[in-house]
């Protein structure tokens, strides 16, 4: 039996919701407050949540922050309120909320959109990370107040980062709910029928992985693209983990294209620059996985957490989803120990600035450096290029052209 938690301050509308909700076959739980609602969920998921705007101890709207933040949202909330402004339920709606019900609340209404939050979740894969749970140091704060000021634009917005720091997590961080997202795996539709792109994402969003890696057609193919996102009504944000101005300055990237994407640039931080974060989100891939029935219940002990915080992060965020989930899997004790860590922690990289020669030209010294970085990559993952290609954040046919490109040669065994 499917499980509704109504959270509402209002006695009289809790009871009305769990008796027409008790009526339809579903179980419901009540709470009057967010601290009634935050014992409920920490106890267990429930399989949907009607939660209230307006609640004298914590408004709603903040609950929802919380549970984003901790990685408890992981089940759909529709939100409630009679007297909420459009403001809110957008802002409600960016955090994670499903969707928004006004009252006095219409019985079809309610039960439809119950019903399609209940599907909603019920097919919605086990979440990754979002924005809403990345940190709460002033690094990570300061990326969403820039992403919020630019969220009610339409230009084309260029989010800029190391690989694997985030740079999708941004971008789906402007998606507005219940719209198109079209982020295509490989760019060759970019040549091939870019406009079919726009058709796809209309009225959505069109996500761009990495720029910096197109090739001269599909650059033409952006530029087209991008001269149409109007007609559409698409957002269109590129990530690029090199910097385009100095791509545009050696012929290799379009200057038209570049003067159109670099509009709007925000940089994503990388994870060793807001390394206070790492042991929350260490505990939040846990938490999620624990959630969905992947392993027994386990932690990180103090100094597991201090080692996790500590490290460098090359890969960021990707590579410490991977190393946590080798944690929680192969540890044999119920609590992740320092031992543990260290096993599964690859050596530090090479010191790059102090091993390559600084007199170098600058496109010299770049492609000296990703050398070694892709090179030290390939050596962890024991040259299984599938988990290289997630732990640095490049899609498989990127990645081996930039390997290509380096002159970096691989075995079959590569490949597996």
């Amino acid at each position: 039996m499917q499980q509704i938690l109504v959270v509402d301050d209002e006695i009289g509308i809790r009871e009305l919701l769990s008796e027409i909700l008790g009526d339809e076959g579903y179980q419901v739980r009540l709470a009057e407050n967010a601290g009634e609602a935050r014992a409920v969920r920490g106890k267990a998921r429930p399989d949907l949540v009607l939660l209230d705007i307006w609640m004298p101890d914590t408004d709603g709207i903040t609950l929802l922050k919380e549970w984003a933040a901790a990685g408890l949202l992981t089940m759909p909330v529709v939100m409630m309120s009679g007297h909420a402004t459009i403001d809110t339920a957008v802002e409600a709606t960016r955090i994670g909320a499903y969707d928004f019900l006004e009252k006095p609340i219409a019985l079809q209404k309610l039960l439809a959109t119950v019903g399609r939050a209940l599907k909603h979740g019920g097919e919605q894969a086990q979440p990754a990370l979002s924005l809403a749970s990345l940190g709460r140091g002033p690094l990570i704060a300061e990326l969403r107040q820039r992403l919020e000021r630019v969220g009610n634009l339409r230009t084309p917005l260029l989010l800029t980062g190391e690989p694997g720091c985030g740079i999708e997590l941004a971008a789906q961080f402007l998606h507005p709910r219940n719209a198109p997202w079209v982020a295509p795996d490989t760019n060759g539709s970019l040549a091939e029928a870019p406009l079919e792109l726009l058709n796809q994402a209309r009225e959505g969003t069109l996500f761009l992985h990495e720029v910096a890696e197109l090739s001269k057609v599909e650059q033409k193919g952006l530029l087209l693209l991008a001269a149409k996102l109007e007609r559409y009504n698409v957002r269109l944000v590129c990530g690029a983990s090199r910097p385009l101005a100095e791509l545009a300055a050696q012929g290799a990237f379009d200057g038209r294209l570049y003067g159109t994407l670099a509009g709007t640039v925000i940089r994503v931080p990388s994870l060793r620059e807001h390394r206070e974060d790492v042991p929350d989100l260490a505990n939040l891939v846990l938490s999620r996985m624990v959630e969905a029935k992947e392993t027994p219940p386990k932690q990180f002990s103090t100094a597991a957490l201090n080692a996790l915080r500590n490290y460098d992060w090359p890969g960021n965020l990707t590579q410490l989803e991977s190393v946590v989930r080798t944690l929680v899997l192969t540890g044999p004790a119920e609590q992740i120990s320092l031992e543990d860590v260290n096993v599964a922690l690859p050596p530090p990289g090479p010191r790059i600035a102090q091993d390559l020669a600084l007199d170098l030209p600058l496109r010299d010294a770049r492609d000296a450096f990703e050398r070694a970085y892709f090179e030290y990559h390939i050596a962890r993952e024991g040259g299984n290029i599938s988990r290289v290609a997630d732990s640095v954040g490049l899609e498989r046919t990127h990645l081996y052209r930039k390997l290509k490109q380096l002159g970096i040669r691989l075995g079959r065994k590569n490949d597996e």
